[in-house]
């Protein structure tokens, strides 16, 4: 009897020889392959796929114990083996269902008194009644994180742009080049401008030494310990070594070890979302992504956003033989977005052992990037159409924008349709000879198409369906995570480079490098020789 991947794999093969495009000859394939779940549209029709095929992934979904998994997540089970934890971020999500759970104890009480608490902060700082050490209303936030402290509430910041405060800028810092935090704090005024420290572990070496400078960039001003408490406030999971670091204990809102770093924006770390946009924006955020959560959790696989999303990623990836995926909005407030969504995916789902401790047969997460549609047409698509490397496309587009005008709109959105069908149906050499094409030249000018593509609509981009849309594409990584049998919520790979890191910046501040490789003893030597005095 074949197994279900053996299954796959004859559907692939055949699927293959044929034509995405004469899918359609089904009337109803559109609707079909359609499914409307928390304000968003997800069209997945013009993937390589039948029924067949469709339901070929479904029963894999089945035997991977996909639905129970899916209830774990939420109950708080430990599906984060490797740690010892759960991955309770849907809760912060729904802080009145009690159902999530830690060691036999409900969440629901620590996030809702969480939420009231920057509720609170919003209130005073975004109200005036906050002042810095010397008495000024503060002006300017400036949110020090790096990776999941700080892509998330970066994006959200940018993409809800439109919504901000009065009065209350938002800036962000994470790289520890130094040229970052100079950037950034150039034109600011320590008077009137207080610093998150974001860091779940408060040891995050980049965060630190960022901090750091701020601190000092503070004190040189003030010449006064007592400043640093008007001028800082920390989210962490350990709350000690932030007031450790000279942070008033009153100023430290808490992180905890069953949020993920890539999964916390939705956290007390969205403290600068709440900033921004009012604490009732970051609350429309959380109610976008925990409706996107209830169909999640409750719709059948088969019409279910997250779990088709991640099927026909796992589709591309692993029958089609896909390595990338590319993540193209069509809405310049979407800039960051593949930059969030590669972390997301890459860290979580870029593993190679299984929970049981096997070697993954076959691939796991693709390589994800992507950009700004329009732009990008005229960069990477080039390598879309006539490339040789199959790569699926997720386009994202809003149908209205409040800043557009309709020339511009209509432009962007016919730009974004054309793209799709474009890269599905490409442009045969019969069909350039019948338009009179030189032959010597159509060799050039064909398009094999046949190229996948999702197309994810909403009628207008608002911190609800942005929520929604951050909660679909998490969910999607979680459910590629099942099917691989992997864990989604450790992150070991990144380890070994911060130790070595740490080591090598020992040996820097000596002055005397140890035994490396020849390369690093000959790039360590230059850098000494050549690099700040000493």
């Amino acid at each position: 009897m074949r197994t279900i991947l053996e299954t796959l794999n004859e559907h692939a093969r055949r699927l293959r020889q044929g034509r995405l495009d004469a899918l359609f000859a089904s009337p109803d394939r559109a609707a079909d392959y359609t499914i409307e779940a928390a304000g968003l549209y997800f069209d997945h029709s013009k993937q390589l796929l039948d029924d067949d095929a469709r339901q070929a992934l479904l029963q894999l979904a089945d035997e991977r114990g996909l639905p129970a998994k899916i209830e774990d997540l939420f109950r708080g089970a430990e599906v984060n083996p490797t740690e010892g934890r759960p991955a309770l971020h849907t809760a912060l999500r729904d802080p009145l269902d009690e159902s999530g759970c830690v060691d036999g104890r409900p969440v629901g009480p620590a996030i809702r008194d969480t939420l009231a608490r920057m509720a609170s902060v919003v209130a005073e700082i975004a109200g005036g009644s906050w002042r810095g050490h010397g008495g000024d209303r503060i002006t300017d936030v400036v949110n020090l994180g790096i990776g999941g402290s700080h892509l998330g509430p970066q994006l959200v910041c940018d993409a809800l742009r439109y919504s901000h405060s009065d009065g209350l800028r938002v800036h962000f810092v994470s790289n520890v080049d130094g040229g970052d935090i100079e950037r950034c704090l150039r034109g600011l005024d320590p008077a009137t401008t207080l610093f998150i420290v974001a860091s779940k572990s408060f040891t995050t070496p980049e965060t630190a030494l960022n901090a750091r400078s701020a601190q000092a960039w503070i004190l040189e001003r003030f010449a006064d310990k007592a400043a640093i408490a008007s001028h800082f406030f920390a989210i962490s999971a350990h709350p000690q070594r932030a007031i450790d670091f000279g942070i008033a204990p009153a100023n430290v809102l808490p992180m905890w070890d069953w949020v993920g770093g890539r999964y916390s924006l939705w956290s007390a770390i969205g403290l600068p979302i709440a900033l921004a946009v009012g604490f009732e924006g970051f609350e429309r955020l959380l109610a976008g992504a925990r409706a996107m959560d209830r169909h999640f959790r409750t719709a059948p696989l088969a019409r279910n956003a997250p779990v088709m999303l991640a099927l026909t990623g796992i589709w591309n990836t692993n029958f089609l033989g896909a390595e990338t995926q590319a993540i193209v909005p069509y809405d310049d407030r979407l800039t960051l977005l593949p930059d969030y969504l590669q972390q997301l995916e890459m860290e979580s789902n870029g593993k190679r052992r299984t929970l049981a401790g096997d070697l993954v047969q076959g691939q796991t997460s693709p390589i994800v990037w992507g950009g700004v549609g329009t732009n990008v047409q005229h960069a990477f698509f080039q390598l879309l159409h006539q490339g040789t490397r199959l790569v699926p496309v997720d386009f994202i587009l809003a149908l209205r924008h409040p800043r557009s005008a309709t020339p511009h709109h209509d432009m962007l959105v016919a730009n974004c349709f054309a793209q799709a069908e474009a890269l599905m149906v490409g442009r045969s050499l019969d069909a350039l000879a019948a338009a009179g094409t030189d032959p010597a030249l159509a060799l050039h000018r064909e398009q094999p198409g046949n190229q996948p593509s999702n197309m994810l609509l909403m009628d207008e981009l608002t911190p609800e369906t942005l929520g929604a849309l951050l909660a679909l594409y998490e969910h999607k990584t979680y459910v590629q995570g099942v099917i691989w049998q992997i864990n989604s919520f450790d992150q070991w790979g990144v380890e070994l480079g911060k130790q070595l890191a740490a080591r090598l910046l020992e040996e820097l501040a000596a002055g005397s490098p140890a035994a490396h490789d020849g390369s690093t003893t000959t790039l360590m030597a230059r850098y000494l020789a050549r690099g700040p005095r000493r």
